[in-house]
């Protein structure tokens, strides 16, 4: 297989964002379980047969491993629709993968092992599992576009969620700096996925214009912010950001000139009291990059086959918001 990602001859290249699949196995205790993950693969194979996408991203929770006594028959079985479509695809990990008895760094050696997988091995001493950068070629066989890919953990030591880490940050910033030496000192247009969101998730909420919900009542940001948002801004490449983590959040904003998005949550929505809580249909976010603009186009593919182009607006409320008298 050709693992080099290429523009389509129209200039476009599509990403369909599958996240919080969490998959199982049958030794789970849930009786809702098997028809969940049944109901899921079905979603998946709906929007990649609607959507034909170039490349396919997992964003984080692949599994809930805690809940599995087979980990790594649950990976293969949540990455099944992808690697049998053809399609490339590749998976950044979430706190819920690392829960069980297989380590990440030893779920990302398996998805290395699939055909069709076109996730790269770690650069060395490097924080985390799942740390890599793919590039989409234009018709003049130069990169065209950077796609960056990292591992942001699962539960800090001094409680709440882990982030990124300074090592993986300055592995990003290297990342960047060749791609723009290569592109003659111009940034490349650039995505970047993982899966828990970055505190200024949180920000853009409270103090922009965003589209979408925000139903979980928060963005469960690690407490401790790295400069990850810092980095990016600085380096000039990352157009916009895509997570899922908080199943009930969707929404995308724009702070400082980087679209900060979530996924739809694939699997479910959330959990409320222990129980389950739809608050919105479950689906994929599809993005569409075109060549040569530093721009791209993004909605929302749910599980009944429509497509969401528009989503509400909401209006800012929070701490940095100017008063109008």
């Amino acid at each position: 297989m050709d693992k080099n990602l290429k523009f389509r001859k129209d200039g476009t290249f599509v990403i369909v964002q599958f996240t919080d699949v969490e998959f199982i196995d049958e030794f789970d205790v849930d009786p809702d379980s098997p028809k969940l993950d049944a109901e899921t693969k079905s979603l998946m194979e709906m929007v990649i047969r609607e959507e034909q996408p170039d490349l396919i991203v997992f964003t984080g929770d692949v599994i809930a491993s805690a809940r599995t006594k087979d980990p790594m028959a649950s990976f293969r079985k949540a990455v099944a629709v992808a690697e049998n479509s053809g399609i490339p695809w590749a998976a950044v990990f979430g706190n819920h993968d690392s829960e069980g008895i297989v380590a990440r760094a030893e779920m990302h050696r398996l998805q290395l092992e699939h055909q069709y997988c076109v996730a790269k091995e770690d650069p060395p001493g490097i924080s985390g599992a799942g740390n890599f950068t793919l590039t989409v070629m234009n018709d003049r066989g130069e990169a065209g576009a950077a796609l960056y890919f990292l591992d942001s953990g699962d539960y800090s030591p001094f409680g709440g969620y882990d982030w990124i880490r300074r090592d993986q940050i300055d592995w990003y910033v290297s990342e960047s700096k060749a791609l723009t030496g290569q592109n003659g000192g111009t940034p490349l247009p650039a995505l970047a996925f993982f899966h828990i969101p970055l505190p200024e998730y949180n920000e853009v909420w409270e103090t922009e214009v965003c589209h979408g919900h925000r139903l979980d009542g928060t963005c469960s940001a690690p407490r401790f912010n790295s400069g990850m948002f810092a980095a990016m801004l600085e380096m000039g490449d990352v157009m916009g950001t895509f997570v899922g983590h908080d199943h009930a959040n969707d929404f995308c904003g724009t702070l400082h000139g980087i679209r900060l998005c979530y996924g739809r949550a694939t699997k479910y929505v959330s959990y409320v009291g222990g129980e389950r809580k739809d608050h919105f249909p479950t689906g994929a976010r599809v993005i569409q990059l075109k060549a040569g603009e530093r721009d791209f186009a993004t909605w929302i593919r749910q599980n009944d086959g429509t497509v969401v182009y528009g989503q509400p607006e909401h209006q800012p409320e929070g701490k940095g918001v100017k008063s109008s008298s």
